[in-house]
């Protein structure tokens, strides 16, 4: 499985519904979690992003999960793969 870290901010629907954030978070990973995809953590955060999100999936299942997340309106994401340690000496080692 990838790893990802995703950046969120609230949109306006979002922040005005900032007391349903846990709530709708519960039901974002529960979603995952239906779709093959393990969420590793969630952190609400203070300057430039609002939370950040740290997940495992097929690029697949993450497209399709970051999708139906969007159109629900209280976020805008950015999306990073990540890589461990061991993929990194993987991926030099091909240099």
């Amino acid at each position: 499985m990838a790893t990802y870290v995703v950046l969120m901010n609230f949109t306006e629907q979002g922040i005005r519904n900032v007391k349903e954030s846990p709530a709708r978070y519960e039901a974002a990973r529960a979603s995952f979690e239906k779709h093959d995809i393990k969420v590793r953590g969630i952190y609400w955060t203070v300057g430039a992003y609002d939370l950040v999100l740290t997940i495992e999936g097929s690029d697949e299942a993450m497209t399709g999960a970051l999708l139906r997340l969007g159109a629900q309106g209280n976020v805008r994401t950015q999306t990073l793969r990540a890589f461990g340690i061991d993929e990194m000496k993987g991926l030099v080692a091909k240099m």
